[in-house]
């Protein structure tokens, strides 16, 4: 059935402003969430982010590490950008028995892993021989846990949990993932 141009015309009236309104919700608040972080220290941030409870976490922005800043972004897709420290390097870790995701730059609001809240014995040693980390980590909420390593650097990162591992060749450099899910302990 054919609806009479008048209630078409009306219809489309009615889309367009709806709209107009969702795309100009409270740019008020909006901004004010960006807010929150200007300032603040990219290392301390990402840290407590990480650490934050699932069931706490912001809905309202995505915080996404680079290899050499912290990105936060709000609905409207506005953006800021907080440079990590420039010797080091974060890497989240989860690491997994039977599921993961595909994951390249760690989501400090979205991303989950299979083992949250569980002790994992973690180990790095660089190319060269000498141990980065070398002890007992529990996993967040979240599932991952989180390394600060030297920038620009190459290593072997070991996991091990409840008398299964994993081991992967890592970097730290320019184009290296923040995010890895591809250590299954067998």
């Amino acid at each position: 059935m054919k609806l009479p141009s008048f209630l078409t015309v009306g219809v489309l009236a009615l889309l367009a402003l709806s709209g107009c309104a969702a795309a100009d919700t409270n740019p008020e608040a909006t901004h004010s969430a960006l807010a929150d972080f200007e300032g603040q220290d990219a290392r301390t941030l990402i840290e407590e982010l990480d650490a934050t409870p699932v069931a706490e976490r912001r809905s309202d922005i995505m915080a996404s590490i680079r290899a050499d800043e912290l990105l936060i972004s709000d609905a409207s897709g506005a953006e800021m950008a907080l440079p990590l420290p420039a010797d080091e390097f974060y890497v989240s870790v989860a690491p997994y028995a039977t599921q993961t995701h595909d994951c390249f730059y760690h989501s400090l609001t979205t991303c989950l892993g299979e083992l949250d809240n569980q002790a994992v014995q973690v180990k790095v040693v660089a190319a060269d021989g000498g141990i980065l980390v070398d002890q007992e980590m529990s996993t967040f909420d979240n599932g991952f846990l989180g390394l600060w390593l030297p920038r620009d650097i190459n290593a072997t990162l070991s996991i091990e949990h409840e008398r299964k591992s994993s081991t992967q060749e890592i970097s730290t450099g320019a184009e290296a993932a923040t995010c890895l899910t591809t250590l299954q302990l067998t």
